[in-house]
């Protein structure tokens, strides 16, 4: 057995941080998975996890060796579908993030059709509004809403996403309505954090180009949803895609402010690793996704003059 047949299963252990969950996962013994990865310690000549009673945790030289582990293991994945994707149905394992709302409201609603016609991808969803790292975290593809940024990922524009920001019509009442940027600095601004985040620094634009204005705020949260809360309770102004919030625009729950100063330079979008080849299984999603984002009408609508205060 060979080095690159213990790659599987120091990948598991990695990525379950447990030597028990990696098993279940391989249908391995943990007393197996553990002679497994001390083999290749052993052939590498250095520590990859330490090793605690409650964890297992990867060392600097793990962490890295994980990183090269998966790129050995997407290149030889890509010259076996080279070989096969003229023969057979797309297949094999699907790892997709996307951020909490886009999730609700569409991709989620997506995926059984997807898999109904595609019965041979195995499709691994995670939804989170935490900035995933694709490569660290060996995802195949990551749905993002905001800005384009620079990347090592090839990144496929779906449509326009418009950013606006939005109160209660109480809030608004309450502390009145804000006519330039920077008098956000008077105002709660309800922000989305988390490590890696960059959503407390909000963009707009003048005569001059686009630039960052950095706000804060007495709430926080890592999640979406939590920020569209408390906005509409009266607590803030909250930074949101019109098609996100947009029922509780129509309603009269929130009011949109400062539209005049915001960019355009905002999309929903996918990014992904490979670049020279993509394998078939992504490429087919891909189609899907265009597909389908074309034909919602959720991320058609524009908003409407009588929403903004």
């Amino acid at each position: 057995m060979s080095v690159f047949d213990d790659m599987p299963v120091f990948i598991a252990v990695f990525e379950k941080g447990s030597f028990s969950q990696a098993g279940r996962s391989l249908r391995m013994s943990p007393a197996l998975v553990s002679s497994r990865i001390a083999r290749l310690e052993n052939h590498l000549g250095t520590r990859l996890f330490v090793r605690t009673t409650r964890k297992v945790t990867a060392t600097d030289a793990g962490r890295r060796y994980y990183e090269d582990c998966l790129d050995i293991m997407r290149r030889v994945e890509e010259a076996e579908s080279r070989i096969v994707e003229d023969d057979s149905a797309p297949k094999g394992v699907l790892r997709l993030t996307a951020a909490s709302a886009l999730g609700d409201q569409f991709v989620t609603n997506m995926i059984p059709d997807f898999s109904a016609r595609y019965p041979d991808i195995r499709l691994q969803y995670r939804m989170t509004d935490a900035l995933v790292d694709v490569l660290t975290d060996g995802m195949d593809i990551a749905l993002r809403v905001g800005p384009l940024v620079d990347s090592s990922l090839k990144a496929r524009v779906l449509c326009p996403s418009p950013r606006y920001i939005f109160a209660s019509p109480e809030y608004l009442a309450k502390h009145g309505i804000p006519k330039k940027p920077h008098n956000l600095v008077d105002h709660n601004c309800l922000m989305l954090r988390f490590p890696g985040s960059r959503q407390y620094r909000w963009r707009f634009m003048d005569k001059r180009g686009s630039y960052e204005m950095q706000f804060a705020g007495t709430l926080d949260s890592n999640s979406g949803a939590v920020l569209t809360d408390w906005a509409l309770a009266g607590a803030g102004l909250v930074l949101k895609p019109y098609w996100e919030v947009a029922e509780h625009v129509k309603a009269g729950r929130l009011k949109a402010v400062l539209t005049e100063h915001m960019t355009d330079d905002s999309y929903i979008a996918a990014l992904y690793p490979y670049d020279t080849f993509v394998p078939p299984r992504l490429r087919v999603f891909l189609d899907y996704l265009v597909d389908r984002v074309k034909a919602e009408p959720l991320f058609q609508e524009k908003l409407p003059e009588s929403a903004i205060a």
